[in-house]
Order: structure tokens, then C-alpha cells, then sequence
């Protein structure tokens, strides 16, 4: 029975694309465009006009493949200028808490002198309130042991 069959019968069949003709693209290789049905010259001759389409379709991806290029191109560029904003955003930040340290080291060497200064000076100040405890005890304990006619001038009084 299909021997019967003439090849002119299954010449639409060839033309339509089949599931397990196709290849399906993957991430790196070019997308494959299906190809369109043969077209016959008007000359008359019997081969077929399929320059222009695949120069046409070839044309169109290359225009693709280059806007794409120049897109990623531009997408990097913005990317570098981000990364080089941010980098010099860091740097200043960096350079402003290099002074901020450098500051509150010098007035932590100020206050550090400060305290030093006071301990001293408290330490004085006990050393003195220690001495003169001491004075004003000698005093008191001579001013007991002393009658108190000889202690106080004004209670003198001579009898004539």
C-alpha cells in the first residue's frame, strides 16, 4: 500500500517541523531558527530563493547577537561605576574614622593625663590632711597637759 504512494504526496509533510526534529537550545549555542518552506524562483528555473531569507534571518541575528554585546558592555560599565562609587565611598568613610580615632585617642591621652594629675594632687591633699591630724592632735594633747592660768594670758590676774 505505500509503495503506491507517489513522493509528491508527503512534500507538505516535509515541509512542517517535526517535535523530534528540533533541537531544543541550550544556554551556549545560538538559538536555531526553524526554516521556512522552500520557495521557487519566479525565473522558472526550479531552485529555490533561499538567499535572502537566511541572509535576512542571519542579518537579524547578528543585530541581535550585537545589541545584546553592547547592552552587557553598558551593564558592566554601570556595574564598574558602582563598584568604583562604592569603593570610593569606603575610602572616605575610612578616612573619616582614621580622624575620629585619631581624635578620641588625643583626648583619651588628655583625659588619661588629667586623671594622673588628680590622683596626685588627692594623694597630696591626704598626704597634708594626714599632717595636719597630726599637728592639730600634738596641740590638743599639750593643751591638756597644760594648767589652763598659764594656757590663756587673759586669765592671769595679779593680786597686788
Amino acid at each position: 500500500m505505500l509503495s503506491s504512494l507517489s513522493v509528491s504526496d508527503f512534500t507538505v509533510l516535509d515541509e512542517v517541523l517535526t517535535l523530534w526534529e528540533y533541537d531544543y537550545p541550550n544556554a551556549f549555542s545560538p538559538p536555531i531558527i526553524p526554516t521556512s518552506p522552500k520557495l521557487t524562483s519566479s525565473s522558472g528555473s526550479g531552485e529555490p530563493n533561499e538567499k535572502p531569507v537566511l541572509e535576512n534571518s542571519n542579518r537579524n541575528m547578528e543585530d541581535r547577537k550585537k545589541r545584546r554585546m553592547m547592552s552587557n558592555r553598558e551593564s558592566a560599565r554601570r556595574s564598574r561605576m558602582r563598584k568604583q562609587r562604592h569603593l570610593e565611598n569606603l575610602r572616605n568613610q575610612l578616612n573619616l574614622f582614621r580622624v575620629e580615632n585619631r581624635e578620641l585617642k588625643n583626648g583619651l591621652q588628655f583625659l588619661m593625663l588629667h586623671c594622673n594629675r588628680l590622683r596626685t594632687e588627692n594623694e597630696w591633699l591626704r598626704l597634708e590632711r594626714t599632717v595636719l591630724g597630726q599637728k592639730l592632735s600634738n596641740i590638743s594633747q599639750s593643751l591638756v597637759f597644760q594648767p589652763f592660768s598659764s594656757a590663756w594670758p587673759c586669765n592671769i590676774v595679779t593680786m597686788e
